[in-house]
């Protein structure tokens, strides 16, 4: 290696060079404790999508640690279009690499839009060549083209590969939680395109490092059996984990509904001897099978069932994006019942407790408690969900004791809009009442903000209460478990005992 890429360390004894030799393939890593169930032989021999190849897992590497030290012939740098991206990994390339790689951004390169990929020299870092390539910002509405993005950014990346005789890559997660893309689902595309690639081009390969830090580490020591499953008892044990959809040939997102055809003409057949209509057959969709055949005129054969007939027409991109959202929703509750989230559960931040005055359940979320600096805030959306799904099938209240909260407690905005498209569409349906206690005038003007340009769905159910007597006469006190902080807050705001407005007359669709 080191003769290829110039017989000696750029950096010299300055910064700490890692070899593609001193890591460990993935054929090598330690598999999983071995069941003692035997898999049937017959079992073994059901061909999967991803079957055991022991020569590409030999050119596959998981790797922790900073991408810059690599001594690869290119690795990836994940950027944004102007390619001046704010993040350490950025600005540790373009130090270790000295000012020639910006000069020839600046002057060369200049712009890399989303999905592509563009090369520059590696200057004085161990790698030859630095790959840059911009990923998707990912919004839940806009799924499909987030997904298609990102394939087109990894396929960019192993084009550049290819057309530049590169044999070593030093891979990073190009799908950045700073841009919003749920780790788990970008795993999936960049590991399949990966493993696609591999078994087209993988002798023109020595090895591809996934390059991860602390979090996306576990995501791909998880995700990676999949694909490159290390034993054929692997293969057949991770093949029911393989999500619904796996991609076609090269790895890309598939959506069934988008694969519409039309053969021949589309609706009449050219006359011959200016009398008789040719047969002719449209296919609606290959992947149904069904066609429809137009004679002599166009209602001489018709199709028997008209519903059949409507199932085989493509589909709206309303309905599209719906099915993709309950799809998605489905995949994070399996999610959401397989991983561990009790280091979630001890925040005491979010928990069920009795019902209100009319007999629905009380979800009660404590502000002060979620340390949204810093707790995984994905893992916390899949606690919301598996606490909440049992329950959101009929009428439920949620109270958010905003007191005494402060800016360590606030989650972004992006990821409330993210939680707010995810969740399936009977959690605002059911929602009877949100009730916020202790709002401050800054919360009023953000709650007011989100539910009229993104939740206004729910506006006329969002409640903000100035104290917990207030909550008292729509719930009874018998029925909360409000953390002793609250109360003690409560009462110093409002006094031990204060007035509250009776309420009698009011109806359940008033409360």
């Amino acid at each position: 290696m080191d003769d290829q890429l110039g017989g000696q360390d750029p950096l010299g004894a300055r910064d700490t060079v890692v070899h593609t030799e001193t890591l460990t393939r993935w054929n090598l890593t330690q598999l999983p404790m071995v069941s003692e169930t035997q898999v049937p032989e017959e079992e073994l021999k059901n061909q999967s999508p991803f079957p055991w190849r022991n020569d590409i897992n030999n050119k596959v590497v998981l790797w922790k640690g900073d991408i810059t030290e690599l001594s690869v012939h290119a690795i990836v740098h994940s950027t944004n279009e102007r390619m001046t991206e704010k993040s350490l990994v950025t600005q540790t390339l373009y130090e270790k690499a000295g000012p020639k790689m910006e000069a020839e951004i600046k002057n060369n390169i200049k712009v890399c839009k989303t999905g592509e990929a563009k090369i520059s020299e590696g200057y004085e870092l161990p790698s030859r060549f630095v790959i840059h390539t911009v990923g998707p910002r990912y919004n839940v509405k806009y799924e499909t083209a987030a997904e298609g993005a990102l394939f087109s950014s990894y396929r960019s990346v192993l084009q550049l590969v290819r057309e530049n005789s590169v044999r070593t890559l030093g891979l990073c997660c190009v799908h950045s939680a700073k841009r919003g893309y749920p780790p788990q689902e970008g795993a999936h595309i960049a590991i399949r395109t990966v493993r696609r690639f591999l078994e087209r081009y993988g002798d023109d390969i020595d090895a591809i490092i996934f390059v991860c830090d602390d979090e996306t580490y576990t995501v791909y020591g998880k995700t990676l059996p999949l694909y490159f499953p290390r034993s054929p008892e692997e293969q057949h044990k991770v093949r029911a984990l393989l999500p619904e959809d796996i991609g076609n040939e090269n790895g890309e997102p598939v959506i069934p509904e988008r694969q519409i055809r039309i053969l021949d003409k589309p609706m009449y057949a050219q006359r011959s001897n200016d009398s008789d209509f040719d047969d002719k057959t449209i296919d609606l969709n290959a992947e149904f099978g069904k066609s429809i055949s137009v004679g002599r005129h166009p209602f001489a054969s018709m199709q028997d069932d008209p519903d059949a007939m409507k199932r085989l027409r493509p589909k709206s991109d309303v309905d599209t994006r719906k099915e993709e959202q309950k799809k998605r929703y489905e995949r994070m509750l399996k999610r959401a019942h397989s991983e561990d989230l009790t280091s979630i559960a001890r925040l005491r931040c979010l928990y069920r407790t009795g019902q209100d005055k009319f007999g629905r359940p009380v979800i009660v979320f404590v502000g002060k408690n979620f340390p949204a600096e810093a707790v995984n805030l994905e893992m916390a959306l899949l606690y919301a969900i598996r606490l909440l799904d049992p329950i959101v099938d009929r009428d439920y209240v949620i109270v958010y004791f905003h007191t005494c909260t402060d800016s360590d407690n606030l989650p972004p905005v992006s990821f409330l809009k993210n939680v707010y498209h995810v969740l399936d569409h009977k959690y605002k349906k059911n929602l009877k009442s949100f009730y916020i206690v202790h709002p401050t005038w800054w919360s009023k003007f953000a709650t007011w903000f989100f539910t009229t340009f993104t939740a206004s769905d729910i506006k006329q159910k969002v409640h903000s209460l100035k104290g917990v007597q207030y909550l008292y006469s729509r719930i009874n006190p018998d029925q909360l478990d409000i953390p002793s902080f609250v109360l003690d807050h409560d009462i110093q705001v409002n006094g031990p005992r204060y007035f509250v407005p009776s309420e009698e007359g009011a109806t359940e669709e008033g409360l």
